[in-house]
């Protein structure tokens, strides 16, 4: 199973000339004018446009947020990278002339996804916040003498970037981040850390996964740790720059996310190729933009994947009082001059109703009055943090408890 990954690099290179050849058939044909055989020509285009979508990509999508509306004044966005190391980049959406706003380090996922994913987030958060993100780096583009990345690694890695942005900043964490972001929350007001975050958001977040378990939960609990690593941990393969580091492959994990859905998955390419044979180009962008960013895979450094799945899903750690950072255990209680908000949605089917909210009774250091918790009617996983319920119901308490905060 460990050169599975090998294999299958293997087969994407080889089949690549198709890809390329369909590419190129479907540019030609579409400089023959229309109303010559458009039926014929449409189910071509069609076929063609599939034959040369059939592949993952391994590289970031574009952000693609250029201007944002601040107040009644649309300004320009740019992407500038304040900090590096060779696992993340602190991305800083700096917008032109604008107010002072307050700072907000969004904290992505290391989830099978690019950063990308939060792209809608992102943008919502422009309208009343100075914006920086954790964008990660793909593992199989890192070199193996670049050292290992789990769970210690990726909260160092907030504890520096929160130093970098300075006092005062905000902290919001979606999904599974929430007990990194807890734990270096915890570990920096410790520490009296003068860079520690004004406010703390976890948006459906596996802080104790002992509380209503999903499917999810379960799986990561109905097999011992080594079957994990026997199964799931490939080497990365050797046309990669991080050619032989361990890591869970981002496209075994899209295939799980694809097995759970396949017949809506499988019924979107079919409406795909007649929308594109009919020429609905509207329609067609519209499937093709969502699978762009659906198949942009990026894989997991294997000690994350497996630490996360131990400690996080298996153990519990975090909510006993027995996770630890650099060897140091990590206490919320430790948590004061902070305010705490965590979001659950009612439909979540990933974190359910419970798991982020008992970071409130973790940090019991945390004053009443500076704690909100906000389920939202209605919304599943990805509702907590994209779409309308997002922009209209959950962004306005978020924007007025940072605010409120800062």
């Amino acid at each position: 199973m460990s050169m599975m990954y090998q294999a299958y690099q293997n087969h994407m290179d080889l089949t690549g000339p198709w890809r390329i050849g369909a590419a190129n058939a479907l540019k030609y044909l579409n400089l023959v004018p229309q109303g010559v055989s458009d039926r014929l020509f449409g189910r071509l285009a069609a076929a063609l446009e599939l034959i040369s979508r059939t592949s993952l990509t391994y590289t970031r999508p574009a952000y693609g947020i250029d201007k944002v509306l601040v107040g009644n004044q649309e300004l320009e966005v740019t992407e500038e990278v304040t900090y590096a190391t060779p696992f993340g980049s602190l991305l800083h959406f700096k917008k032109e002339n604008s107010p002072e706003q307050p700072r907000l380090l969004l904290v992505a996922p290391m989830s099978g996804h690019f950063a990308t994913l939060l792209r809608g987030t992102v943008k919502t958060l422009l309208q009343d916040h100075d914006v920086y993100i954790t964008d990660w780096h793909n593992p199989r583009d890192i070199p193996r003498d670049q050292g290992k990345f789990g769970l210690d690694e990726y909260t160092e890695h907030l504890i520096t970037f929160l130093d970098q942005l300075g006092p005062r900043a905000h902290m919001v964490a979606i999904c599974q981040p929430s007990v990194s972001a807890l734990a270096a929350a915890a570990i920096m007001s410790e520490d009296d850390h003068p860079a520690r975050p004004a406010t703390l958001t976890l948006m459906a977040g596996p802080i104790d996964t002992r509380i209503l378990p999903t499917k999810v939960n379960e799986f990561a609990k109905s097999k011992p740790l080594k079957w994990f690593e026997d199964n799931l941990i490939n080497y990365v393969p050797i046309q990669c720059k991080g050619a032989f580091r361990q890591v869970y492959p981002g496209f075994v994990q899209l295939t799980a996310f694809v097995s759970m859905n396949l017949e809506r998955h499988i019924k979107q390419h079919i409406d795909l190729a007649g929308h594109l044979a009919k020429g609905e180009k509207e329609k067609a962008e519209t499937i093709k933009t969502f699978y762009d960013e659906y198949f942009a895979v990026m894989d997991l450094p294997a000690e994350f994947y497996i630490e996360t799945i131990r400690d996080v899903f298996q153990e519990h750690l975090l909510p006993q009082g027995k996770l630890t950072y650099r060897g140091r255990p990590v206490n919320p209680a430790s948590i004061k001059k902070m305010g705490l908000m965590t979001v659950e949605g009612e439909k979540d089917d990933i974190c359910s109703i419970g798991q982020t909210l008992a970071a409130q009774d973790l940090c019991t250091g945390v004053r009443a009055y500076r704690k909100v918790h906000h389920m939202q009617a209605g919304v599943g996983h990805y509702g907590v943090f994209s779409g309308r319920r997002w922009n209209t119901e959950i962004y306005p308490l978020l924007r007025d408890f940072v605010h409120v905060n800062s």
